[in-house]
């Protein structure tokens, strides 16, 4: 599946729901439906940058994929970053960097988020992609 088919899903997803309020609760769903990342990696050398949260991420590359791991200390951001790495998980670097995250905002987060969630999506996006670049070098 692509990125854009991928999305596509997400977006299709989201409709399902009424209002905001149901899909802030989707999101702590999926948040808490986020595989557990090892204690590892909860260290500061992993942690994102700009998030009001503490949000942890660890990335390794599997014939020249990225697979993505994260956690946080709020559920919500979980979700978060659960529907990113939905996205982007087992791609190409050249996948993640050109990839414009049309969901995000299909689907009104952008809109709705408050504006440290906002900055925190944003740098979990940032991450993710320099994840990529830096991939995108060694390869």
């Amino acid at each position: 599946m692509t990125i854009e088919e991928t999305e596509r899903e997400i977006i299709s997803d989201f409709e399902l729901f009424e209002d905001w309020a149901e899909k802030y609760q989707y999101i702590i769903e999926l948040g808490q439906k986020l595989p557990p990342l090892s204690e590892a990696y909860h260290k500061d050398d992993y942690k994102i940058k700009g998030c009001q949260s503490t949000v942890w991420m660890h990335v390794n590359t599997d014939k020249g994929k990225l697979h993505f791991e994260a956690d946080s200390d709020s559920t919500f951001v979980k979700g978060l970053v659960s529907l990113l790495i939905r996205v982007l998980n087992q791609r190409s670097p050249d996948e993640i960097i050109s990839a414009e995250l049309k969901f995000i905002d299909a689907i009104g987060l952008r809109q709705h988020l408050a504006q440290t969630r906002a900055n925190g999506l944003a740098a979990m996006i940032k991450q993710m992609k320099l994840y990529a670049v830096a991939m995108q070098q060694i390869s």
